[in-house]
Protein backbone atom coordinates (compact mmCIF):
# COMPACT_ATOMS: atom_id res chain seq x y z
CA UNK A 1 0.00 0.00 0.00
CA UNK A 2 1.23 3.45 -0.54
CA UNK A 3 2.25 5.98 2.03
CA UNK A 4 1.27 9.38 2.43
CA UNK A 5 2.24 11.54 5.03
CA UNK A 6 0.88 14.99 6.27
CA UNK A 7 2.58 16.88 8.24
CA UNK A 8 1.46 19.61 10.34
CA UNK A 9 4.27 22.27 11.93
CA UNK A 10 3.22 24.03 14.77
CA UNK A 11 -0.40 23.99 14.86
CA UNK A 12 -1.92 26.75 16.28
CA UNK A 13 -5.87 25.92 15.97
CA UNK A 14 -7.57 23.00 17.44
CA UNK A 15 -10.47 22.58 15.10
CA UNK A 16 -8.10 23.10 11.92
CA UNK A 17 -6.08 19.81 13.40
CA UNK A 18 -8.93 17.62 14.07
CA UNK A 19 -10.40 18.06 10.60
CA UNK A 20 -6.91 17.07 9.41
CA UNK A 21 -7.38 14.35 11.80
CA UNK A 22 -10.58 13.29 9.62
CA UNK A 23 -9.13 13.64 6.26
CA UNK A 24 -5.91 11.49 7.16
CA UNK A 25 -8.42 8.66 8.83
CA UNK A 26 -10.53 8.65 5.59
CA UNK A 27 -7.36 8.29 3.02
CA UNK A 28 -5.57 6.47 5.25
CA UNK A 29 -2.41 9.33 5.37
CA UNK A 30 -0.42 9.46 8.49
CA UNK A 31 -0.59 12.23 10.34
CA UNK A 32 2.65 13.93 11.81
CA UNK A 33 2.43 17.03 14.67
CA UNK A 34 4.98 19.22 15.02
CA UNK A 35 5.40 20.91 18.60
CA UNK A 36 5.23 23.50 19.88
CA UNK A 37 1.60 23.34 19.21
CA UNK A 38 -0.97 25.91 20.42
CA UNK A 39 -3.18 23.67 22.24
CA UNK A 40 -2.98 20.15 23.94
CA UNK A 41 -3.92 16.98 21.93
CA UNK A 42 -6.58 16.64 24.30
CA UNK A 43 -8.50 19.39 23.77
CA UNK A 44 -12.33 18.53 23.47
CA UNK A 45 -12.42 20.69 20.14
CA UNK A 46 -9.60 18.77 18.10
CA UNK A 47 -11.52 15.90 19.11
CA UNK A 48 -14.90 17.19 17.81
CA UNK A 49 -13.99 18.21 14.83
CA UNK A 50 -11.86 14.85 14.36
CA UNK A 51 -15.37 13.04 15.77
CA UNK A 52 -15.13 9.12 15.96
CA UNK A 53 -12.43 9.01 13.35
CA UNK A 54 -9.48 8.73 15.75
CA UNK A 55 -9.25 5.47 15.87
CA UNK A 56 -8.60 5.06 12.60
CA UNK A 57 -5.88 7.48 13.00
CA UNK A 58 -2.06 6.66 12.65
CA UNK A 59 -0.31 9.61 14.35
CA UNK A 60 3.08 10.37 15.51
CA UNK A 61 4.13 13.13 17.79
CA UNK A 62 7.46 15.77 17.95
CA UNK A 63 8.31 17.65 20.43
CA UNK A 64 9.65 20.39 17.29
CA UNK A 65 11.12 20.02 13.84
CA UNK A 66 14.79 18.88 14.55
CA UNK A 67 12.72 15.66 16.47
CA UNK A 68 11.08 15.57 13.41
CA UNK A 69 13.87 15.47 11.14
CA UNK A 70 15.55 13.24 13.19
CA UNK A 71 13.20 10.74 13.40
CA UNK A 72 12.27 10.70 9.69
CA UNK A 73 15.46 10.37 7.57
CA UNK A 74 14.12 10.18 4.01
CA UNK A 75 16.22 11.43 1.10
CA UNK A 76 15.16 15.11 0.44
CA UNK A 77 13.46 14.95 -2.55
CA UNK A 78 10.47 13.02 -0.52
CA UNK A 79 9.67 15.86 1.17
CA UNK A 80 7.12 18.57 -0.10
CA UNK A 81 6.53 22.34 1.62
CA UNK A 82 3.54 24.11 1.28
CA UNK A 83 3.65 27.39 0.90
CA UNK A 84 1.91 30.80 -0.85
CA UNK A 85 5.53 31.80 -1.02
CA UNK A 86 6.55 28.70 -3.24
CA UNK A 87 6.70 29.49 -6.93
CA UNK A 88 5.94 25.79 -8.08
CA UNK A 89 2.29 24.37 -8.21
CA UNK A 90 1.32 21.83 -6.21
CA UNK A 91 -0.28 19.88 -9.24
CA UNK A 92 3.21 20.32 -11.21
CA UNK A 93 5.34 17.77 -9.59
CA UNK A 94 4.97 14.26 -9.50
CA UNK A 95 4.86 12.65 -5.40
CA UNK A 96 6.73 9.72 -4.53
CA UNK A 97 5.71 6.99 -2.69
CA UNK A 98 6.37 7.45 0.99
CA UNK A 99 6.37 11.13 0.72
CA UNK A 100 5.81 13.75 3.11
CA UNK A 101 3.65 16.99 2.73
CA UNK A 102 4.65 19.79 5.10
CA UNK A 103 2.09 22.33 6.57
CA UNK A 104 3.09 25.48 8.47
CA UNK A 105 1.15 27.01 11.46
CA UNK A 106 -2.21 29.13 10.58
CA UNK A 107 -0.18 32.78 11.79
CA UNK A 108 2.99 32.49 9.58
CA UNK A 109 3.00 28.80 7.46
CA UNK A 110 6.20 27.28 7.01
CA UNK A 111 9.57 29.24 8.29
CA UNK A 112 10.94 31.24 5.63
CA UNK A 113 14.61 29.79 5.51
CA UNK A 114 12.58 26.24 5.07
CA UNK A 115 10.90 27.25 1.73
CA UNK A 116 13.52 28.75 0.32
CA UNK A 117 16.54 25.93 0.59
CA UNK A 118 13.90 23.83 -0.95
CA UNK A 119 12.84 25.69 -4.53
CA UNK A 120 12.28 22.26 -6.21
CA UNK A 121 9.89 20.84 -3.55
CA UNK A 122 8.34 24.03 -2.34
CA UNK A 123 4.75 24.26 -3.90
CA UNK A 124 1.88 26.32 -3.84
CA UNK A 125 -1.56 26.34 -4.06
CA UNK A 126 -3.04 28.52 -7.20
CA UNK A 127 -4.92 31.36 -5.23
CA UNK A 128 -5.89 35.06 -6.46
CA UNK A 129 -3.25 37.47 -5.44
CA UNK A 130 -5.12 39.65 -3.26
CA UNK A 131 -6.03 37.28 -0.92
CA UNK A 132 -3.63 35.56 2.24
CA UNK A 133 -4.26 31.97 1.69
CA UNK A 134 -5.98 29.08 1.99
CA UNK A 135 -7.44 27.72 5.70
CA UNK A 136 -4.54 24.65 6.96
CA UNK A 137 -7.37 21.89 6.57
CA UNK A 138 -8.43 23.06 3.71
CA UNK A 139 -4.93 23.07 1.81
CA UNK A 140 -3.89 20.15 3.10
CA UNK A 141 -6.86 18.14 1.45
CA UNK A 142 -6.27 19.89 -1.75
CA UNK A 143 -2.56 18.31 -1.63
CA UNK A 144 -3.55 14.71 -0.11
CA UNK A 145 -6.16 14.57 -2.74
CA UNK A 146 -3.79 15.46 -5.44
CA UNK A 147 -1.40 12.94 -4.25
CA UNK A 148 -4.18 10.46 -4.16
CA UNK A 149 -5.19 11.49 -7.92
CA UNK A 150 -1.82 11.13 -9.07
CA UNK A 151 -1.59 7.77 -7.35
CA UNK A 152 -4.96 6.90 -8.64
CA UNK A 153 -6.31 6.62 -5.43
CA UNK A 154 -4.98 3.25 -3.89
CA UNK A 155 -7.67 1.36 -1.50
CA UNK A 156 -10.35 4.09 -1.74
CA UNK A 157 -13.40 3.44 -2.83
Amino acid sequence: MAVLNVVLVEPEIPPNTGNVARTCSVTGARLHLVGPMGFEISDKHLKRAGLDYWNLLDITLYENLDDFWRRNPAPAEKFFYFSSKAKRRHSDVQYPDGCYLLFGKETAGLPKELVQAHPDTAVRIPMLSDVRCLNLSNSVAVGVYEVLRQWDYPNLV
